[in-house]
């Protein structure tokens, strides 16, 4: 809470507590759609010119999903882009790891954030602005440090090189209320295995669209390896539908 020059709670308060309940409404609203699509596909866009044919790609594909990474300099741009030209994609931000770019992001027209870490000033600035935001884990005391901040949705990362689907469940037992988005390491042939344990929702996938294809345009190549995710995660989580079909209802 900040207090005003007298004591009392003054104006700027009500913005952070409006902040902080507008940020629990749009993750809550999130969560489905993010279950749904059951793969979030990692990207990182070297021109922002390539950024509305990646999203309709993924869209066509059956993943109304991306997460556009800071790695590049095109990252705020090719946000904006997507934003302003294919609505229809549920956007979100990565890689964000300091308050500037948790501005730059919610600027440029995202909905969500996923950070590799968990960093405790960062996280509580998107808070404040009313930006839903899934911080990166990798051991217990990160995870109850995250819960200390009201933050239950939470990135296991890098999933596979810390030990993968054994060492998930192994966290999943302590921590039953906390929903997971693993990533780091994960394969179309190892997906099924992430999607079988009930906290996760969905799970990062940065081979989806290479950096080296959409610098390339091969958007062709994106779109068959969205349409194989998306019947991977329909096989792995026995969801009815014909192959090819959205994941989130749309044909």
């Amino acid at each position: 809470m900040i207090a005003g020059a007298d004591g009392t709670a003054g104006p700027v308060q009500g913005r952070e507590v409006e902040g902080e309940v507008a940020a629990n409404r749009d993750m809550s609203s999130m969560i489905e759609r993010i279950r749904a699509a059951g793969v979030v596909p990692v990207v990182e866009i070297e021109e922002a010119a390539r950024a509305v044919e990646l999203a309709e790609a993924l869209d066509a594909g059956g993943l109304p999903i991306v997460e556009v990474t800071f790695r590049t300099d095109a990252a705020v741009a090719a946000l904006g882009l997507i934003a302003a030209h294919v609505p229809s994609v549920l956007l979100a931000a990565g890689t964000v790891t300091t308050a500037r770019q948790v501005e730059q992001a919610r600027d440029a027209g995202a909905s969500l954030l996923f950070a590799p870490g968990l960093n405790p000033r960062v996280v509580e600035h998107a808070q404040r602005l009313g930006m839903p935001m899934v911080p990166g884990v990798c051991t217990p005391s990160e995870v109850e440090a995250a819960l200390g901040l009201g933050v239950s949705t939470l990135k296991l990362f890098p999933a596979g090189p810390v030990g993968g689907v054994q060492y998930l469940r192994a966290l999943t037992a302590p921590y039953p209320a906390v929903r997971w988005n693993p990533t780091g390491g994960i394969t179309l042939d190892s997906l099924p295995d992430y999607l079988v344990i009930p906290s996760v929702l969905a799970c990062g996938g940065s081979w989806i669209a290479p950096r080296g294809d959409i610098a390339a345009g091969r958007f062709e190549v994106i779109l068959a390896s969205a349409t194989a995710a998306v019947q991977a995660v329909r096989r792995a989580r026995a969801v009815p539908g014909a192959p090819g079909d959205s994941v989130d209802g749309r044909p």
